[in-house]
């Protein structure tokens, strides 16, 4: 399975791009938000990668972040959830918008991308509240870094519309793994670090870590 490449971009088109390899051009498709943060033609970049296999047809897409590449995958695994439904979540919310709507719950905020409508909203935060910890906790990894071009083999793992600034998705990692080493559940602290990331979107980490054990204080 190809899981990252680097190369120069030789063109750009609406939903994806294609990548000079060495001399080969790889036909990136890529969300929204991950295209408008790419360079321009000649540029060079480099990006996480997920090949679909079907009978007809193979194709790569790409991801600034491991993160994004893990919501992808899961959520391509939601029924009625495909490749071009799960490029419009993670273009419409990005993928820490993505992490924080399914941690607490907000399905409404997922009908925001294009073609997905309520049933499949709550389909996704039903279906993947339980994942959000996880991929949460990948938010530390650094994207990938440009060079003359590669391609690297990796096992199988397990104009976007305006959003509120995520916070630092290390600092998101970083609270989450406080709160559960002090003994909370996975789910419920992944619930309160995005809310508190939400409402102080730079905020560090303590602070992210003080706000959320707030909101997890026994009421009364």
């Amino acid at each position: 399975m190809i899981g990252r490449i680097a190369g120069r971009i030789d063109y750009r088109a609406s939903d994806h791009v294609l990548i000079d390899v060495r001399g080969v051009g790889y036909l990136v498709y890529c969300s929204d938000r991950t295209l408008s943060a790419l360079p321009g033609v000649g540029g060079m970049t480099a990006l996480y990668t997920d090949l679909l296999v079907r009978e007809d047809i193979l194709q790569l897409f790409g991801f600034s972040t491991l993160v994004e590449k893990e919501w992808h995958r899961l959520l391509m695994g939601v029924q009625g959830v495909g490749a071009k439904a799960s490029l419009a979540i993670l273009g419409a919310l990005g993928p820490d918008g993505v992490s924080r709507a399914i941690a607490i719950g907000d399905w409404s905020s997922i009908t925001a991308a294009r073609g997905v409508g309520a049933k499949t909203a709550q389909r996704v935060v039903n279906e993947l509240k339980d994942k959000a910890p996880t991929v949460m906790a990948m938010g530390a990894t650094p994207p990938p870094a440009p060079d003359a071009g590669e391609v690297i083999e990796m096992a199988t793992p397990a104009e976007a519309p305006a959003a509120p600034a995520p916070a630092d998705p290390g600092a998101q990692a970083e609270a989450l793994s406080a709160l559960t080493n002090l003994g909370y559940a996975p789910g419920e602290a992944a619930g309160a670090v995005a809310q508190a990331a939400s409402e102080t979107p730079e905020a560090a980490t303590a602070d992210l870590i003080r706000a959320a054990l707030r909101r997890l204080a026994p009421k009364g």
